[in-house]
Protein backbone atom coordinates (compact mmCIF):
# COMPACT_ATOMS: atom_id res chain seq x y z
CA UNK A 1 0.00 0.00 0.00
CA UNK A 2 1.12 3.52 -0.85
CA UNK A 3 -0.20 6.78 0.51
CA UNK A 4 0.37 10.32 -0.70
CA UNK A 5 -0.33 13.07 1.80
CA UNK A 6 -0.45 16.73 0.78
CA UNK A 7 0.12 19.63 3.11
CA UNK A 8 0.71 23.36 2.96
CA UNK A 9 -2.56 24.61 1.54
CA UNK A 10 -4.46 27.48 3.02
CA UNK A 11 -5.75 30.99 2.53
CA UNK A 12 -3.48 33.61 1.03
CA UNK A 13 -3.91 37.08 -0.40
CA UNK A 14 -3.36 37.98 -4.02
CA UNK A 15 0.35 38.18 -4.72
CA UNK A 16 1.24 35.96 -1.81
CA UNK A 17 3.03 32.64 -1.71
CA UNK A 18 2.45 29.11 -0.51
CA UNK A 19 4.50 25.96 -0.61
CA UNK A 20 2.74 22.65 -0.98
CA UNK A 21 4.31 19.36 0.00
CA UNK A 22 3.34 15.83 -0.91
CA UNK A 23 5.01 12.92 0.83
CA UNK A 24 4.69 9.36 -0.40
CA UNK A 25 4.98 6.48 2.02
CA UNK A 26 4.39 2.75 2.10
CA UNK A 27 5.62 -0.07 -0.09
CA UNK A 28 7.74 1.99 -2.47
CA UNK A 29 10.47 0.57 -4.66
CA UNK A 30 10.99 3.77 -6.62
CA UNK A 31 9.02 6.72 -7.98
CA UNK A 32 9.09 8.01 -11.52
CA UNK A 33 7.22 11.21 -12.31
CA UNK A 34 5.48 13.24 -9.64
CA UNK A 35 2.81 15.71 -10.63
CA UNK A 36 0.64 18.44 -9.23
CA UNK A 37 -2.92 18.81 -10.47
CA UNK A 38 -5.61 21.21 -9.43
CA UNK A 39 -9.36 21.38 -9.73
CA UNK A 40 -11.31 24.58 -9.32
CA UNK A 41 -15.06 24.61 -8.66
CA UNK A 42 -16.97 23.80 -11.83
CA UNK A 43 -13.82 23.07 -13.82
CA UNK A 44 -11.94 20.02 -15.01
CA UNK A 45 -8.91 18.80 -13.15
CA UNK A 46 -5.81 20.13 -14.86
CA UNK A 47 -2.14 19.34 -14.78
CA UNK A 48 -0.18 22.13 -13.13
CA UNK A 49 3.38 20.83 -13.02
CA UNK A 50 5.34 17.67 -13.58
CA UNK A 51 8.79 16.53 -12.54
CA UNK A 52 10.66 13.39 -13.53
CA UNK A 53 12.85 11.35 -11.23
CA UNK A 54 15.83 13.07 -12.83
CA UNK A 55 14.47 16.53 -12.15
CA UNK A 56 13.13 17.55 -15.56
CA UNK A 57 10.14 19.84 -15.14
CA UNK A 58 7.12 20.97 -17.13
CA UNK A 59 4.48 23.55 -16.27
CA UNK A 60 1.09 24.62 -17.42
CA UNK A 61 1.24 27.93 -19.25
CA UNK A 62 -0.99 29.51 -16.63
CA UNK A 63 1.57 28.99 -13.87
CA UNK A 64 4.86 29.10 -15.72
CA UNK A 65 7.17 31.66 -14.18
CA UNK A 66 5.22 31.73 -10.92
CA UNK A 67 5.27 28.13 -9.69
CA UNK A 68 8.24 25.86 -9.16
CA UNK A 69 8.04 22.11 -8.74
CA UNK A 70 10.86 20.25 -7.02
CA UNK A 71 11.41 16.92 -5.32
CA UNK A 72 13.52 15.20 -2.74
CA UNK A 73 13.94 11.62 -3.88
CA UNK A 74 15.43 10.53 -0.58
CA UNK A 75 12.25 11.66 1.16
CA UNK A 76 9.83 10.60 -1.60
CA UNK A 77 8.46 14.10 -1.47
CA UNK A 78 7.43 16.59 -4.13
CA UNK A 79 6.96 20.30 -3.53
CA UNK A 80 5.15 23.07 -5.31
CA UNK A 81 6.33 26.57 -4.56
CA UNK A 82 3.60 28.98 -5.59
CA UNK A 83 4.44 32.67 -5.88
CA UNK A 84 2.52 35.68 -7.14
CA UNK A 85 -0.74 33.90 -6.49
CA UNK A 86 -3.87 34.96 -8.31
CA UNK A 87 -7.55 34.35 -7.54
CA UNK A 88 -7.71 31.96 -10.47
CA UNK A 89 -5.19 29.75 -8.68
CA UNK A 90 -7.90 28.93 -6.15
CA UNK A 91 -8.48 25.19 -6.33
CA UNK A 92 -7.96 21.89 -4.61
CA UNK A 93 -4.44 20.78 -5.40
CA UNK A 94 -3.66 17.10 -5.80
CA UNK A 95 -0.36 15.33 -6.12
CA UNK A 96 0.12 12.21 -8.19
CA UNK A 97 3.04 9.83 -8.23
CA UNK A 98 3.99 7.02 -10.58
CA UNK A 99 5.10 4.48 -8.01
CA UNK A 100 6.95 1.26 -8.54
CA UNK A 101 6.09 -1.15 -5.74
CA UNK A 102 8.48 -3.76 -7.16
CA UNK A 103 10.83 -4.04 -10.15
CA UNK A 104 7.88 -5.04 -12.32
CA UNK A 105 4.81 -3.41 -10.84
CA UNK A 106 3.75 0.21 -10.82
CA UNK A 107 0.65 2.37 -10.73
CA UNK A 108 -0.43 5.94 -10.25
CA UNK A 109 -1.30 7.07 -6.74
CA UNK A 110 -3.20 10.21 -5.84
CA UNK A 111 -3.24 12.33 -2.74
CA UNK A 112 -6.48 13.46 -1.14
CA UNK A 113 -5.95 17.09 -2.07
CA UNK A 114 -5.27 20.30 -0.23
CA UNK A 115 -7.30 23.47 -0.58
CA UNK A 116 -5.64 26.65 -1.81
CA UNK A 117 -7.71 29.81 -1.65
CA UNK A 118 -6.44 33.12 -3.00
CA UNK A 119 -8.47 36.10 -1.88
CA UNK A 120 -8.75 39.25 -3.97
Amino acid sequence: QVQLVESGGGLVQVGGSLRLSCAASGSIFSIDAMDWYRQAPGKQRELVADITSGGRTNYADSVKGRFTISRDNAKNTVYLQMNSLKPEDTAVYYCKAEVWTSRFTWRNYWGQGTQVTVSS
